[in-house]
């Protein structure tokens, strides 16, 4: 009997990790525009149509539109939608809603992508603090993706800190990936799990992590979209991503516009208020 192996993660060089980072800077500024345009009743399709323009201005191709057949740019989930959300000209947003916005561009070949779930007008504390909840405990898988660590050491942090902060739903059967010449590359990274497991994580790696959090149930059921993800007890969910690249340094985010060091300055990781 033959031992399975473990699939190979694509390692970078650091001229492929600046090319990444030209990607990700891409869709951080995508993702800034389009939180700069929610508001009450614009339409998800309509968010899209920026995405799409903002990304192909600036010499980049799309990396879901027609990714298996998906007919967006973005991802757009609203409120108990928690990942891959069709946009729709008839989904149309509403003050009080929450909207995760998950977008890809390729320039010259190589992936970005990144997720961010955005207030639309005034929500509730409740809901304010699931997005925060939510983001920051990317920021901690983001923290423990460094040289040496093993793959397991991402999902436990951002696991641990969850359960840290209440009774919330932490989404099992999807999560983070990792990306380079493809979007969606091996490993499978779960927002949950014991560290100390998979492959030690060395420079050149690169990543996207991804919790996605409920208020409620952990449990979610695809629609017959054949894509949208919901929350099974029809509570609201959030979902943030980013890209990062593993260096000797730490770990180097290539979709924020900063490379995280605005979070990573705080020692608990938290961004400053």
């Amino acid at each position: 009997m033959f031992k399975r192996r473990r699939p190979a993660i694509q390692v970078k060089t650091a001229e492929q990790v600046e090319l990444m980072r030209a990607a990700g800077l891409l869709v951080g500024r995508t993702l800034q525009v389009l939180r700069d345009a929610v508001k009450p009743g614009i339409s998800t399709l309509e968010l899209d149509a920026i995405a799409e323009a903002h990304i192909r201005d600036n010499g980049g191709v799309p990396s879901f539109l027609g990714y298996h057949g998906f007919t967006g740019t973005i991802c757009a989930s609203v409120n108990e939608e928690i990942v891959h959300g069709i946009p729709r000209p008839d989904k149309r947003l509403r003050d009080g809603d929450v909207i995760s916005i998950d977008c890809g561009a390729i320039v010259e070949g190589w992936h970005g992508d990144a997720a961010v779930t955005v207030p639309v007008g005034e929500i509730t504390p409740e809901l304010q603090r699931l997005l925060d909840v939510t983001e920051a405990a990317l920021w901690r898988g983001l923290a423990a993706g460094r040289a040496g660590a093993r793959l397991t050491d991402m999902s436990h942090a951002i696991e641990s800190y969850v359960r840290s902060q209440g009774p919330y739903g932490i989404v099992e059967g999807y999560g983070g990936h990792g990306i380079g010449t493809e979007m969606h590359m091996d490993p499978l990274i779960p927002n949950h799990g014991e560290p100390g497991h998979g492959p030690v994580l060395v420079p050149g790696m690169c990543f996207a992590v991804e919790p996605m959090v409920n208020l409620g149930t952990k449990d979610s059921l695809e629609l017959d979209d054949g894509w949208t993800v919901v929350t099974t007890d029809g509570r609201h969910s959030a979902h943030f991503e980013h890209t990062f690249a593993v260096t000797e340094d730490g770990p180097r985010v290539l979709t924020a516009l900063d490379e995280g060091r605005e979070w990573f300055a705080e020692p608990d990781g938290e961004r400053k208020s």
